[in-house]
């Protein structure tokens, strides 16, 4: 964890933002996987990380506002679970290294906030996303499950979310510290990624080298010879000469904060001239977008103009007609660029999205557009310096999707479907690198990672 004076301070700051009542923060506890000893991999809640620092199960937190007290709940274990579990370090010693003086039992939570409550103070706390959370929730403030989401709050939403979105210079190590394992990751699955070798062979490797470094991915890892399936968790095929393969994976740092990386891989070493030219296009794309961050822009016109980037590539291939800004404006783009540019990152891979992408991603005035493609987009605000932004684009030929809109004659008047069809198998390409925005512009975070069309072919058929 960082130093207590860390966590100090941002609970400090978080306090200047919620004027006044309780905050209640709860930690994860152990979710089962078919009985309650065999628990799946824990992951704390990332929120309760950033505030108190301990990544351990069954703990809560509460903020007094008005009294100016911070109390951490949470039980020592006992003689009988010591027998299982080995001598563990006291409840008061782990509160005193993120700088807490006050700890409670569990038990005394639901006391603390019940008269919190009867004396008509606010208990702010952040929406729930796991189901056992909306029960304690319930049981705790003594309300049916159902109001639970409704009594959110978005002061704290909004509170944590500014806070969050700005990263510490001891953060950003910690990212690249996340990417660095993301580095062995890609560079060892580029040279194993031969004909005749399984996507989970790949999968099982990456995964080796994070476990060997004490973490684990980020995120359920996409690597497919599918990668028109965007968020594809199958990784059973066998990888055959002229494939490619789409590997959109990243590492947890020591400290949880997460990378997120994509590289697309020629099966055998080379590209053939129809994927060079696409991987061409979204390389092209992808530089535009990374020159246009600086604090102040509008991640959605980042978004756009990769948009009107792609499109136009794809007008040279004969794929696109017409004016690329008008297939663009008129959502043409979308048949193959089907989801968002990027995300901010941080302690979560799509930084704090359970909080709502209409508080991190948006504002009062800039709101998410509703149509295809658009919807997709987790980023449309100015970004500003020392946010973490992702930039992926990608081009996809979804066959089904291919089918439908060219059974409606969707947008013919800027698709050559004729064309597409030649397309139809090609399945998808991605890229994707972390940023950080500078004052001056954008920094790329991490060591670089093979990108270039010679770099990869000549890593792919090393």
């Amino acid at each position: 964890m960082f130093a207590a004076e860390t966590y100090v301070q941002r609970r400090a700051r978080l306090r200047t933002q919620v004027p006044s009542g309780v905050i209640l923060l709860p930690g994860n506890d152990l979710s089962p996987m078919n009985y309650a000893d065999n628990a799946y991999p824990f992951r704390q809640d990332s929120s309760f990380l950033y505030f108190f620092g301990l990544d351990e199960p069954s703990l809560a937190a509460v903020i007094d506002l008005d009294e100016g007290t911070e109390c951490l709940f949470g039980d020592d274990p006992t003689v009988e679970e010591v027998v299982w579990t080995g001598p563990q370090t006291p409840l008061r010693e782990k509160a005193q290294k993120v700088g807490v003086t006050q700890t409670a039992p569990q038990s005394d939570l639901e006391s603390v906030l019940k008269k919190a409550s009867e004396q008509g103070r606010t208990i702010h706390y952040l929406p729930p996303y796991r189901t056992e959370h909306v029960l304690k929730f319930a049981g705790l403030l003594h309300l049916p499950a159902e109001a639970i989401t409704e009594r959110i709050s978005e002061t704290l939403i909004r509170a944590v979310v500014a806070q969050r979105s700005v990263k510490s210079a001891e953060e950003i190590e910690q990212i690249e510290a996340a990417l660095d394992i993301s580095y062995q990751m890609h560079t060892a699955a580029m040279k194993m990624a031969r004909p005749g070798a399984v996507e989970r062979e790949i999968v099982g490797t990456m995964a080796a080298i994070a476990v060997s470094q004490g973490v684990h991915f980020a995120f359920p890892p996409i690597v497919s010879i599918r990668g028109e399936i965007l968020h594809n968790p199958f990784h059973n095929n066998v990888l055959k000469a002229g494939d490619i393969a789409v590997n959109d994976s990243g590492a947890e740092s020591r400290l949880r904060y997460a990378s997120d990386i994509t590289r697309t891989i020629p099966i055998g070493g080379q590209f053939s001239q129809k994927q060079r030219e696409i991987y061409s296009i979204v390389f092209d794309a992808q530089e535009r977008a990374i020159a246009a961050i600086l604090p102040g822009v509008e991640f959605r016109e980042i978004h756009r103009l990769a948009c009107v980037t792609l499109t136009a590539g794809l007008k040279d291939l004969g794929l696109i007609k017409g004016n690329p800004a008008d297939a663009v404006q008129a959502g043409a783009h979308t048949l193959f660029f089907q989801c968002g540019l990027g995300h901010m990152m941080g302690l979560d891979v799509h930084d704090m999205e359970n909080l709502g992408e209409e508080y991190v991603g948006y504002t009062n005035s800039i709101k998410r557009r509703p149509e295809f493609g658009w919807c997709s987009l987790r980023l449309g605000k100015a970004v500003e310096p020392d946010y973490v932004v992702t930039v992926e684009p990608g081009i996809y030929f979804i066959p089904t999707l291919i089918d439908r809109w060219k059974a409606e004659r969707k947008h013919e008047a800027f698709i050559d479907y004729a064309k597409v069809e030649t397309y139809r198998d090609f399945g998808g390409i991605r890229l994707e690198d972390d940023y950080l925005v500078t004052e001056g512009g954008f920094r790329m975070l991490g060591r670089p990672i093979p990108k270039t069309i010679a770099e990869v072919e000549a890593l792919a058929s090393a």
